[in-house]
């Protein structure tokens, strides 16, 4: 279990559901607010930034390394220049997170650099998430995690062997506040690359809290990843697809958002405990089960048979574990067709 300014997260409690907005704002502080406002009223618990610049996370440079082109949909781009239109400008974070905890909602980021690190501990946010592509960065993980705040690392590029290294990392800084998030790291993803299955495994191999940073294009895998043991859901929000933007294709818009978080609290419902006790409307339902009653008049001191006694449903009658214990037994009266067999009327 790990907390989140007082929100226990990990087995026995709610998913903790992240409204992530990326780059979904398109460069307007309105739409960043709009976007929190939305992420309330769908039922999000948290939403979280992202917190770098074009010149934190790359350099300005268009040769052939920093040209995209791995097959995704921002192919034909260059990092800084991609960068450039996605990124959140950073003096509209501490106003953001302010409008979010009004709002009711946790609100933390992604940092891709030190010097992020140092500007969201100003903030004083309440944990830090670990992008994808970050995973192998084992310095700047050392440094997030001396902050001692939880860490939420997302595994979509990463080994088994890179998460040990991640995690390993925090543990050397005294930090076991970890949650792991099984990712795909292709935008949108398809759902044969998805494996959920994994998840439970993460929870079974490293010990922590696990979730999903799911970047499909429904609500299902995010449903399906709960009721396999997911204890964080994260997923983009987008104010309107057709908009555009960085992140627009994979990003989830507001009814779509509020059906994902409804269906999550379903699942949860229905998850429920494991338990064998009958609730009172249960042992009602018992009641049309079966047992034993009489389908035949039947006379004082005739036989009981499998033409006069019969399991049918009400369930007024003997348990049926009796029936061939009462064959061949006689009756001790006269008993009507449609009677629950019972042991006082047998001689």
């Amino acid at each position: 279990m790990i907390e989140i300014s007082n929100r226990k997260i990990g087995e026995g409690f709610s998913a903790f559901i992240i409204a992530e907005i990326s780059a979904n704002h398109l460069q307007s502080f309105d739409n960043a607010v709009k976007l929190i406002k939305i992420a309330k009223e769908c039922g999000a618990d948290a939403i979280k930034l992202q917190t770098y610049t074009p010149d934190t996370i790359t350099i300005d440079c268009n040769n052939e390394y920093f040209q995209i082109k791995q097959g995704t949909i921002w192919d034909g781009n260059v990092l800084y220049k991609l960068y450039q239109e996605a990124y959140t400008p950073w003096e509209w974070q501490p106003k953001l997170k302010k409008i979010a905890e009004e709002e009711g909602l946790i609100c933390f980021s992604s940092p891709f650099d030190k010097s992020a690190v140092d500007f969201l501990e100003k903030m004083d946010v309440p944990a830090y998430k670990v992008a994808s592509f970050e995973i192998n960065d084992i310095p700047f993980i050392e440094y997030i995690a001396s902050k001692g705040k939880p860490i939420i690392i997302s595994t979509g590029i990463a080994t088994l062997s890179d998460i040990e290294e991640a995690i390993d990392a925090c543990k050397r800084m005294g930090n076991r506040k970890i949650a792991l998030l099984k990712c795909t790291s292709a935008y949108p993803a398809p759902l044969e690359d998805i494996n959920l299955k994994v998840i439970p495994n993460l929870r079974e191999t490293f010990k922590t809290v696990v979730g999903l940073s799911d970047h499909t294009l429904g609500i299902e895998v995010s449903t399906a990843a709960v009721a396999l043991g997911a204890n964080i859901v994260e997923k983009h929000l987008t104010l309107d697809r057709s908009l555009g933007g960085a992140d627009a294709a994979f990003s989830m818009e507001p009814e779509e958002f509020k059906a994902l978080v409804d269906s999550i609290r379903a699942v949860e419902k229905a998850l429920g405990e494991v338990t064998y006790e009958l609730t009172e409307k249960m042992k009602r339902s018992r009641e049309h089960s079966r047992s034993l009653f009489i389908v035949k008049d039947i006379e004082e001191g005739e036989v009981f048979t499998e033409e006069n006694i019969r399991s049918i449903r009400p369930g007024y009658g003997m348990h049926t574990r009796y029936y061939k214990e009462v064959l061949g037994k006689k009756s001790n009266r006269f008993i009507k067709k449609g009677t629950p067999l019972d042991w006082n009327l047998i001689k």
